[in-house]
Order: structure tokens, then C-alpha cells, then sequence
């Protein structure tokens, strides 16, 4: 099944319902479901400023189920900005948003190393 792999805290945050669009450099054309993945490394500013601590999160491990419903592609700074509250994210970080849906926790996969980009994970 497809994968995404994501730093925490932002795996949790989209875990949570807080982050409901997720922000990359590139666009794709796939659409459906997909497995969350949280990887082994973590934006430790994120952490800060949203009060997690390393030892209460996973990583290196798939956490949970979404869709991607669509990717909304950001032309410019302000209209970036309208949408803050759902991406949380820096204009710097990318221009494309993935707007998820069917936010789901499914029972952890430990021990499993991500990759960059979609990719796939046998169930």
C-alpha cells in the first residue's frame, strides 16, 4: 500500500485532526489511501513549539491510515497564508498541499525504516 513518511510531531499532528493538509515541494498525481508513517527523524522545533517530548511519540513506525483527496498547489505567500491553520506549516517547506481525509489510527507497524516520497509497504 502506498506510504508517506513524516517527521514527527507532524505524523501526530495529522493523527490529532490538527494538521489536515500536509505541505511538500512536489506534486503527485495519486489520489486514495495511504499509510502515515513516522520516521525516524524528528523537527525538533516542531516538537517545541508544539510541547511533545522525543520519548511520547513513535517513529521508524507506521501509526495510522489517511486519503489524499487532492493537492492544492499554492501560487503565492498570502494565499499560503489563508490556509495556515490546517497545513501549520512554513511557506518555505513547499508549495503543494495534500489535502487529507479518512484520518484514521490503525494498530502500530514498528521497526519499519520510510523512503522518500510515496512508496510502497506490503500488508
Amino acid at each position: 500500500m502506498k506510504t508517506l513518511s513524516l517527521k514527527q510531531p507532524w505524523a501526530e499532528l495529522i493523527m490529532q485532526g490538527r494538521k489536515k493538509i500536509e505541505i511538500r515541494k512536489w506534486n503527485t498525481s495519486f489520489r486514495g489511501p495511504f499509510l502515515i508513517h513516522a520516521s525516524g527523524n524528528i523537527d525538533e522545533e516542531a516538537m517545541k513549539k508544539y510541547g511533545y517530548k522525543e520519548e511520547d511519540l513513535s517513529r521508524q513506525a507506521i501509526v495510522g491510515k489517511a486519503t489524499l483527496e487532492e493537492v492544492k498547489h499554492y501560487k503565492d505567500e498570502e494565499e499560503f497564508k489563508k490556509d495556515r491553520d490546517k497545513h501549520l506549516a512554513a511557506w518555505d517547506l513547499g508549495s503543494y498541499g495534500f489535502i487529507l481525509g479518512k484520518v484514521e489510527t490503525i494498530k502500530e507497524i514498528k521497526n519499519v525504516k520510510g523512503a522518500l516520497g510515496f512508496w510502497d509497504y506490503p500488508i
